[in-house]
């Protein structure tokens, strides 16, 4: 498995994870009246891309 380091971001359109223990959401403000959720991983956290979005470009 490939290693990431800290500060690194993945993105995509669904996003399947899995941790011990997930933050209660957290509502945040994108951009005027658009709302998002965030949560916190914690322990053993582990993510992948479902669902890669239509924006996000071969890198």
């Amino acid at each position: 498995m490939k290693g990431y380091e800290v500060g690194d971001s993945i993105r995509g359109h669904r996003i399947i994870a899995e941790a011990r223990k997930i933050s209660d959401p957290l509502v945040i403000v994108k951009s005027g009246r658009h709302k998002a959720q965030r949560i916190v991983l914690t322990e053993n956290a582990f993510a992948i891309i479902d669902r890669k979005g239509l924006w996000c470009g071969k890198q």
